[in-house]
């Protein structure tokens, strides 16, 4: 289902559009309607759809400047509009189409289709990062993507030795030595590992339980194949026990 928005300074122009559209109510539906576009700004920057069918003649600002103050841009954008003199502009400005009103019903049911064929082949970065994050839910988990700096890290679980905490930030050490430092805290790394492998030992630690060379009992602490030195939290210890 196609999520759609419609700003328009006249309101009988919305309810005009809002009426055409509910012939297509299987395949459309509007979410949300604005005639102030400073309204239609805040709500876009801060919620997502997947269409919008932009005025160009408003009186506090023309569509274009609509357009330009926008944050985010990942939908189908439809110009509707009295004057045909826009076109070119639209065409500029990246909308995938450009209906003059009153808007014909024929022309409608084509814009739905450019609508369709806009979304399936520009999936929005937002959409992308989440089918990729979903990735992480999957049972038997050889990878895990962390979101972090506006990028996407891949890393194998295989090669992850153990994570450390640094407050608002997680470094993980590779089994090559590598460290990668993420800005998520440990709670958040730990909720995406898979709990079979790892085990949060501290407050301050995730570790591999594959990656365990030894475990000093007297002084309470493992050791790593890095060699590296990991303590066991004593409330941690019998969970800990249980695991390995």
């Amino acid at each position: 289902m196609i999520r759609a928005v419609i700003v328009d300074d006249e309101q009988k122009a919305i309810d005009s559009l809002s009426w055409e559209l509910k012939k297509f109510n299987s395949e459309i539906t509007v979410i949300k309607t604005f005639s102030k576009p400073e309204d239609a700004i805040q709500f876009l920057n801060s919620n997502s759809t997947d269409c919008l069918f932009l005025d160009i003649n408003m009186p506090t600002m023309d569509g274009f400047q609509f357009l330009d103050k926008l944050v985010n841009r990942d939908f189908a954008i439809v110009i509707t509009t009295a004057y045909n003199e826009y076109a070119l502009k639209a065409l500029k400005h990246e909308a995938i189409d450009y209906l003059l009103k009153p808007i014909d019903s024929d022309d409608l049911k084509e814009t739905i289709t450019k609508i369709k064929k806009h979304n399936t082949n520009s999936l929005p970065i937002s959409k992308i990062e989440e089918v990729l994050l979903n990735f992480n839910k999957n049972f038997n988990q050889k990878k895990i993507t962390i979101s972090t700096d506006g990028k996407l890290i891949f890393l194998e679980t295989d090669n992850i030795i153990y994570i450390e905490s640094d407050g608002n930030y997680s470094t993980f050490v590779m089994q090559d030595q590598q460290k990668i430092v993420v800005t998520k805290k440990l709670k958040e790394v730990n909720a995406i590992l898979p709990e079979n492998y790892f085990f949060r030992i501290h407050n301050s630690y995730i570790i591999n339980l594959n990656k365990i060379k030894e475990f000093i009992k007297n002084d309470g602490y493992v050791v790593m194949q890095t060699n590296d030195k990991i303590p066991v939290a004593r409330q941690r210890k019998s969970d800990f026990l249980d695991k390995v």
